[in-house]
């Protein structure tokens, strides 16, 4: 399976309202596992931007995805989206925003994927919800796993500056927050 790249038939995600009490909101004071284990702080006040985006899960070429995920709107096309930022990722910094990914998969799943894709920044385990739960973000299960919604916070000294939600296509994604970024 190529997780690269996309169906052409997958079904678009609609607005379902769940992310319109986060424009202005602020960050909780908690910390994340990064891909190594290492907490990082999501509350703070660098003078830089974060672009913080969440997205329910990258696949693994060796594993199958979960029961008809390509069915459930807004759930394939993680690793595309991942590797977007990844190649703008110097397009990002130079824009002073600093990329930061958010998934509920563990920090071993996690740390297999950033090793796989070469990805240059920080992608957190939001395994426990704790980000989820504190922010009230639009979430999914398949089974007994629960995955958050694909979404992205532009986040400025703590502060939701900017939501971007439903998310679709996930790989063209960057397009629009480069786009955003520059209008600032």
């Amino acid at each position: 399976m190529n997780l690269s790249e996309l169906p052409t038939n997958l079904p678009i995600p609609e607005n379902d309202g769940k992310c319109e009490h986060l424009l202005n909101a602020i960050i909780p004071p908690i910390s994340l596992p990064n891909q190594d284990g290492n907490l990082l702080k999501l509350n703070r006040a660098d003078t830089f931007l974060l672009v913080v985006y969440c997205y329910p899960m990258t696949g693994h070429p060796e594993k199958a995805l979960p029961s008809n995920w390509d069915a459930i709107p807004g759930a394939r096309g993680c690793t595309p989206q991942t590797c977007s930022f990844r190649d703008k990722y110097d397009d990002l910094i130079k824009l002073n925003a600093l990329p930061i990914g958010v998934s509920t998969q563990s920090v071993e799943d996690i740390k297999e994927m950033t090793t796989r894709l070469r990805i240059p920044y920080d992608v957190l385990s939001d395994q426990g919800l704790l980000l989820a739960e504190k922010l009230n973000l639009p979430t999914f299960s398949v089974g007994e796993k629960k995955f958050i919604k694909r979404l992205t916070l532009i986040v400025e000294k703590s502060v939701i500056k900017h939501v971007f939600y439903p998310i679709f296509p996930p790989d063209k994604h960057i397009i629009e927050v480069l786009e955003w970024l520059k209008k600032k």
